[in-house]
């Protein structure tokens, strides 16, 4: 492992991927557990929305509340395993109850829906549910890393925030111990640092820097490098001869294809300006990749791809 990868896993025990829906934030959470396995540590990979696209990129079977093997260990590569799970309310919550000899009852408010009952009179309980087993996972010492996939950022800022408005409504109580343990949890930077993910556009910019606002000011949680994904390369000048036995009309539609791509480069350029402003926080760039399948061999390049944006970064 190098010494830049090494600095990086070693400052967290748990990172949390947010970012707006559709900027590839499942993917970065994929290869950053994956990326992680290379260094040598055993990790877990948890998604909280049953997102059927971390079972198919893995081309294992739907994750379960279970762990299920994503990647095995590899010695000879010095690769360690990568497990997947599925976190929800209802498992969690039964969980919690049979470690306390009560899982009938668990069984029983789910089947009945006693659950939604209670979630809609103590709005919060779902997600301190959820990030309480996070937090059991995180504190059991079986992996080295966790990473969290967040839902989409409208809902991860009140999804961490959760705890902390139920220790504000709870005095006391199994509820108010958890909160409390969770938040401890998420305030410690040595244990809990956010990824967040975005696109060089204006929209997924404006909704990222807002949610980093509020991450930091409302729930107190460390930020790390930001992923600006899907970055279109600079478009070099086109040699003549490119040009030579080309029709007019095909040498027009060349230009307007150039023309169009550097727009796109300049147009990115000046929403990373605008993001660095907004942000003051290191950035991690990942190219685009047009029409690729989200499977395996595209997550190991990717991997590779965020393993090297992380060392340059830290070589600065």
């Amino acid at each position: 492992m190098s010494a830049q990868l090494s600095e990086f896993f070693a400052s967290s025990k748990l990172i949390i991927v947010a970012g707006k829906g559709g900027v590839g934030k499942t993917t970065v959470a994929a290869s950053l557990a994956r990326l992680a396995t290379t260094c040598g540590l055993r990790t877990l990979l948890v998604d909280v929305e049953r997102k059927r696209g971390i079972a198919a990129a893995f081309e294992v079977a739907e994750l379960a509340y279970d762990e299920r093997t994503l990647i095995t260990a590899d010695p000879s590569t010095g690769t360690a395993e990568l497990l997947g799970r599925t976190i929800t309310p209802d498992d969690a919550l039964v969980e919690w109850l049979a470690d306390h000899g009560l899982r009938r009852l668990g069984d029983r408010m789910v089947s009945t829906g006693l659950v939604d009952i209670i979630a809609t009179a103590t709005p919060g309980i779902r997600d301190l549910l959820v990030l309480g087993k996070v937090k059991q996972l995180v504190a059991g010492g079986t992996y080295d890393l966790v990473v969290l996939d967040t839902p989409a950022s409208g809902h991860a800022v009140s999804f961490l925030r959760s705890p902390l408005g139920l220790a504000e409504a709870v005095r006391s109580g199994p509820i108010r111990r958890q909160a409390d343990e969770v938040l401890g949890m998420l305030h410690d930077a040595k244990r809990t640092q956010v990824v967040l993910v975005t696109l060089a556009e204006e929209t997924p910019i404006n909704e990222l820097a807002e949610t980093a606002y509020q991450l930091e000011e409302t729930v107190g949680v460390a930020l790390g490098p930001i992923v600006v994904n899907a970055l279109v390369e600079r478009v070099p000048p086109l040699p003549a001869s490119c040009r030579e036995g080309l029709s007019s009309s095909e040498r027009g539609a060349v230009d307007d294809a150039l023309a169009f791509e550097r727009a796109r480069y300049s147009f990115q350029s000046a929403q990373r300006e605008r993001l660095t402003k907004l942000l003051p926080l290191p950035q991690l760039h990942l190219p685009e990749q047009v029409g690729l399948t989200i499977d395996r061999s595209a997550i190991i390049s990717f991997a590779n791809v965020l393993g090297e944006a992380i060392s340059e970064l830290e070589t600065g």
